[in-house]
């Protein structure tokens, strides 16, 4: 499946990581792409649609795939591939969908990370941010 990731950061240098309730483990803000998408409009959509958030450009940093990038799911494997996008001059107020279960969260990268997705630990250290 192609898709993006997104890497939002604060005027702190926070990257911001979301929490889904179905797995309790902080992700990437992530989309799949849609018919008709380029990556970059997927990376726009997803930050939007999980966050509230905007942003002016989209730095393609890197595409990855291979095992790694691959989620597990209880009833199939889904195998990825996924352009790395830095969010910048992100707008907006962040917000939470408590109703379906996300929480966003901005973390200081030089401290310990929660529970972290074992896709996003990957795309962190392939990007040179962990």
């Amino acid at each position: 499946m192609a898709g993006s990731c997104v890497l939002v950061f604060n005027s702190l240098g926070h990257l911001l990581l979301q929490r889904q309730n179905e797995n309790l483990d902080w992700s990437l803000i992530e989309g799949v792409m849609e018919p008709g998408e380029s990556l970059e409009e997927t990376a726009a959509r997803g930050l939007f649609k999980e966050t509230g958030l905007r942003a002016k450009t989209y730095q393609l940093v890197t595409v990855l795939s291979g095992n790694a990038t691959n989620d597990e799911y209880p009833h199939e494997d889904v195998y990825n591939v996924r352009a790395i996008f830095v969010a910048k001059e992100v707008e907006g107020e962040l917000h939470n969908h408590v109703d379906q279960g996300i929480e966003c969260k901005f973390f200081c990268l030089e401290t310990a990370l929660p529970n972290l997705n074992p896709s996003t630990e990957y795309v962190l250290k392939k990007t040179g941010y962990l």
